[in-house]
């Protein structure tokens, strides 16, 4: 079984993509991983499969996947 990391991302601007945030939280290490993730439906924002990667995420939001939880707040 894979152990759930759990993670606070402090945002400091209006919003940032969801593809830019999987880069920057080290859940794909590039935006090509972070694209084909999106793409597949591994990932979940405020607990429903997004396919767009350009989705803005801003502060209240959480992103999931397989063994991670993001929760956006404010910087």
């Amino acid at each position: 079984m894979q152990e759930l990391t759990h993670e606070k991302f402090q945002l400091a601007s209006e919003y940032i993509t969801l593809g830019n945030l999987l880069k920057i939280c080290g859940v794909a290490d590039t935006g090509g991983v972070a694209k084909l993730m999106i793409i597949d439906g591994e990932i979940e924002v405020d607990g429903r499969i997004e396919t767009r990667r350009g989705c803005k995420i801003r502060v209240g939001q959480r992103v999931s996947g397989y063994g991670f939880i993001i929760d956006v707040i404010e910087a």
